[in-house]
């Protein structure tokens, strides 16, 4: 836990992190409460539903929205990322019917656009904010924040709701994002703009970026000033972001594994309530096995940063991948213990491999292209969640929950195989491509 206690005493992490708390409460809060909004004024379950896609569908632009991120210094954006919606909510307190539904909608995907483009400037900024060697660190502990809201939000935007309706929990979302652009302002980093950026070329282990020496003893003295060194925009075109994780020998398998397992995620998120019908019990009992997941996520974000060091990103992923094959397999089970056990495994299995890939992506990118290979990284990872959702209900009409909970495991544990294997030496990737020497 060493390396998590060096993250906590780190000035500037410790301000994202707790920028992240605040404004994920609120996300969180507004997650829950514009469905059930929605559902109340109208009655249709298609509308509040659209509540969700609204502030997904952003996502699939993330490597356009991404660009700004390497365009715009990274600070202000943090910061006018947090203004717009807090600005922007308090729209919602004009909605008291059926007719002005619209007016959420719409807030919700301006909203969404914002999140996208605020997540790339923060996983940008961080990269030259936090020294290197806590980077895993610092990510596993953000999951373990996000995670964290999930389980605590939604329960007090609930109740908000029941007491102030939906306005009231609109400007509890406003206020996190107000006090998450004071935390953002007070980060000690200094962008510019110099030469053009020269391409990676560590000869480790994929686990420590090109140049950095220092200890793990030394790691927490580095000083939190940053310098954010960028290639004018002109030479990085908009793909450039996306062309760079697909020919990069340790980005690309992890992403793909990322995606994959996202894929398989939304499958088995598909058959929550087949196993909840195979278990004898309401629907109401999804609130338990969530919770349980949500513990195993916050419990391996805790530790994923000693668990990436020692493991390096590849096969921390994979066991991550393999731990939760396993689970979702064993959910065929219909009895509460293993459901239970399932679903903390899950929770514990399911981030490492986006936890690994966003680390990864961090370390091995360039800065002039870094908040277009986040947006990228995060687009080919969640959009196949959705996919993944739409087949497994379709699926769970077809087929028996059990079987299919076999097979997906089954076919979810291929996903590990390839992280388990040997990368490309130094000198294969070399003579390939200079952009792409940066070995695994």
């Amino acid at each position: 836990m060493t390396k998590t206690w060096a993250v906590l005493h780190d000035r500037n992490a410790r301000l994202f992190l707790t920028a992240v708390t605040v404004s994920g409460f609120g996300t969180s809060a507004l997650w829950l409460v514009s469905g059930i909004w929605v559902k109340d004024l109208t009655g249709s379950d298609g509308l509040a539903a659209l509540c969700m896609l609204a502030m997904w569908a952003p996502t699939l632009a993330g490597p356009l929205l991404g660009a700004l991120a390497d365009r715009v210094p990274r600070k202000p954006l943090l910061i006018g990322g947090s203004l717009l919606p807090a600005a922007l909510l308090p729209v919602l307190f004009a909605v008291d019917s059926p007719d002005r539904v619209w007016l959420v909608l719409t807030v919700l995907s301006v909203y969404g656009a914002a999140g996208v483009v605020h997540d790339a400037a923060e996983s940008a900024l961080v990269a030259g904010a936090v020294a290197p060697p806590l980077l895993g660190g610092f990510n596993g502990l953000r999951m373990a924040v996000t995670e964290g809201m999930k389980l605590v939000a939604p329960l007090a935007g609930a109740g908000l709701y029941a007491l102030q309706g939906g306005p009231g929990v609109a400007l509890l979302d406003a206020i996190t994002f107000l006090l998450a652009a004071l935390l953002y302002a007070g980060l000690r980093v200094r962008e510019s703009r110099p030469d053009p950026v020269t391409p990676p070329t560590s000869t480790g282990s994929g686990d420590q970026p090109s140049g950095w020496t220092a200890t793990a003893a030394e790691a927490p003295r580095r000083r939190p000033t940053a310098t954010h060194r960028r290639t004018p925009s002109r030479r990085t075109p908009a793909g450039a972001g996306t062309r760079h994780i697909w020919a990069h020998p340790i980005l690309r398998p992890l992403v793909l594994a990322g995606g994959t397992t996202m894929l398989f995620a939304g499958l088995n998120g598909a058959l929550i309530y087949a196993v909840i019908d195979g278990l004898g019990h309401s629907p109401a009992y999804a609130g338990a096995l969530y919770a349980a997941q949500g513990a195993g996520s916050v419990a391996v974000g805790l530790v994923s940063g000693p668990a990436l060091r020692r493991l390096g990103e590849r096969r921390f992923a994979a066991y991550g991948i393999a731990l939760t094959a396993v689970a979702a397999g064993l959910r065929a089970i219909p009895s509460d213990p293993p459901a239970l056990a399932c679903s903390a495994a899950i929770g514990a299995g399911l981030p490492c491999v986006l936890i690994a890939a966003l680390t990864a992506v961090q370390r091995e990118t360039p800065d002039a292209l870094l908040g277009r290979a986040v947006a990228t990284a995060h687009t080919l990872m969640y959009t196949p969640n959705v996919l993944g959702l739409a087949a497994g209900a379709a699926l769970v009409e077809l087929v028996d929950q059990r079987p299919l909970s076999a097979l997906l495991g089954v076919a979810w544990l291929a996903t590990a195989v390839p992280l388990f294997q040997r990368p490309a030496s130094a000198s294969r990737i070399a003579s390939r491509s200079p952009s792409d020497a940066n070995p695994a």
